[in-house]
């Protein structure tokens, strides 16, 4: 079980994220790109893969965009959905592993946004991904999904703490209207290439005593350029193009320095081959 699969983490999801991306994650404009690449490669219908409670869907929704929405946590689902009913929107949301999603139809595009991908744990996972998110492409249809560039100082870093080394992240108004405290301690494997560790929140009462205490496990894997332009070769996918951001700024596919000038989220586009 991950974090995102909790209902306590799912309902005060979009709380606690909108004061990280406040202060850190250079996550400005992450809407306008999906709509703009949904505009451009979209026609044939859209999927939103790892939908978590909507920020991507909800938004293309609104715009117009044809488009339904995936995730392997029934309760972020049912936040989504929620989200969805309240704003008069008709959409199917579906609770499902991406390694077997199929809705019944083909997608001109394909969304995994921010770290979805990055939760698959092992390279299996992400092969079997890619080859079934493939198959619910038409011909020429377009995946996008974000890796970054891993860091070695901060490898070299979490390589020496445990999952008990707890370190502040944030603080936010949860769900129930009381200060929450975020921790987490967060290590890295380098022979499986995974993060792993636990998120701790930490609620307070109006007098500021902890009035409850919640451990949510994380794991994710931190996967190599090199080695992703080697899986989406092996599931029949061509890189069409890599920003770095969500500001328009474009890698250079073929310079392999890059990583070691910036520290990027980036995020793939690809462009489904017929095999």
């Amino acid at each position: 079980m991950d974090l995102h699969d909790y209902q306590d983490v799912a309902e005060n999801y979009d709380r606690y994220l909108e004061v990280m991306y406040a202060h850190e994650d250079h996550h400005e404009n992450f809407q306008e790109f999906y709509l703009d690449l949904a505009r451009k490669y979209g026609s044939g219908g859209v999927v939103d893969v790892a939908c978590g409670t909507g920020a991507v869907l909800l938004y293309l929704a609104e715009r117009g965009i044809d488009i339904d929405g995936t995730d392997l946590s029934e309760e972020m689902c049912k936040v989504a959905a929620a989200k969805a009913d309240a704003m008069g929107l008709q959409l199917n949301i579906i609770p499902a592993d991406m390694t077997v999603f199929s809705s019944g139809r083909k997608y001109s595009l394909a969304i995994i946004a921010r770290s979805g991908f990055m939760h698959l744990p092992t390279q299996a996972l992400q092969e079997a991904a890619l080859r079934n998110l493939r198959e619910q492409l038409l011909p020429g249809g377009i995946l996008t999904l974000n890796t970054f560039d891993p860091w070695p100082p901060m490898q070299a870093q979490q390589m020496k703490t445990s999952p008990e080394d707890y370190s502040f992240r944030l603080e936010y108004v949860n769900s129930r209207g009381n200060r929450e405290k975020i921790w987490n301690a967060v290590t890295y494997n380098p022979y499986t290439q995974q993060m792993y560790g636990n998120w701790k929140f930490e609620e307070f009462d109006g007098k500021g005593e902890v009035i409850g205490e919640r451990i949510r496990p994380l794991l994710m894997r931190q996967t190599n350029r090199w080695e992703m332009f080697l899986l989406a070769k092996l599931c029949g996918f061509e890189v069409v193009d890599i920003y770095r951001g969500y500001n328009g700024d474009k890698e250079d596919l073929d310079d392999p320095s890059s990583a070691s000038r910036y520290r990027s989220n980036l995020i793939w586009i690809l462009k489904r081959k017929e095999m």
